[in-house]
């Protein structure tokens, strides 16, 4: 018997025949550089379909991998809302374990742009967190850039994400989260307000108040991440420590000298009032 996605697989293949979309089977397998008696085979139930097919009919006949996964959504994507949605590509251990793929800084505006292949993203560096939450679903990790999002995240911290599905973005999406952002040309880490289901935008936001807000457009964006956890390699030393502990104790001497001269006053007057 196929596997679950081999019959969604062959579900979206009668739809489009259905739909003429395609003439035949055998145009289907060849405009996807496909043998048609391996389809054959597939389209039988004799053999699964395989994760380059699968990639190449998403790409061409914009299959929905979210109802070829998952079994929810439509069995096609949206033209208008999707038209920059790119297919992941996965790293997983001997035991098939997906592993965590990190994207440094480098490799971001390849990661941006259209050089994602999957060898370009199986020479990036992976690694597993021993965190349950890590085990399920896919997960990538960024490092930061610029000091935009200080004092939240400074450069060279690594924020580890959970990939968030295109059809889920406008409901999904909650404000004042950060989230990493991947448009067309650029990889971005901010906090968001949601306004696609109005605008079909988002607006970023930086926690550093000298970036002013911007306005990034759902056709431009390719994936967006949630930010779970950041790894740094800051950590402050003793020293350090204790001059915060020092500069906190001063504040709060200086803010009850502050209260106890303006209590000083209020009594003064009080008496100066008593007299008259």
């Amino acid at each position: 018997m196929n596997s679950v996605v081999t019959q969604r697989f062959i579900k979206c293949h009668d739809k489009l025949k259905e739909d003429n979309r395609i003439r035949s089977s055998r145009q289907f397998a060849m405009s996807l550089d496909y043998l048609p008696q391996s389809l054959s085979e597939i389209l039988k139930g004799r053999r699964d379909v395989t994760i380059e097919l699968l990639r190449k009919a998403i790409a061409k006949f914009k299959m929905n991998p979210v109802y070829i996964f998952t079994g929810d959504g439509p069995m096609f994507m949206s033209e208008d809302n999707h038209k920059s949605f790119r297919v992941l590509t996965i790293v997983t251990n001997s035991q098939d374990d997906e592993r965590i793929v990190h994207v440094p800084v480098p490799a971001q505006a390849g990661y941006a742009g259209d050089a994602t292949s999957p060898s370009f993203i199986q020479d990036l560096p992976s690694f597993t967190l021993p965190d349950y939450k890590y085990k399920v679903g896919t997960h990538r990790s960024f490092d930061v850039s610029g000091d935009s999002m200080e004092p939240t995240l400074f450069e060279g911290d690594k924020v580890v994400c959970s990939f968030l599905e295109p059809t889920l973005w406008e409901s999904s999406l909650k404000d004042n989260y950060v989230y990493v952002i991947v448009t067309r040309g650029d990889v971005v880490v901010k906090r968001i307000e949601n306004h696609l289901k109005d605008d079909k935008e988002l607006l970023l936001l930086s926690d550093n108040g000298f970036y002013e807000p911007y306005r990034v457009s759902v056709s431009d964006i390719r994936e967006i991440w949630y930010v779970r956890a950041k790894i740094s390699p800051f950590l402050p030393s003793p020293q350090n420590i204790r001059n915060m502990l020092r500069d906190e104790i001063r504040d709060v001497k200086k803010t009850i000298l502050n209260q106890s001269e303006t209590i000083g006053d209020l009594v003064e007057k009080v008496d100066l009032l008593g007299k008259k």
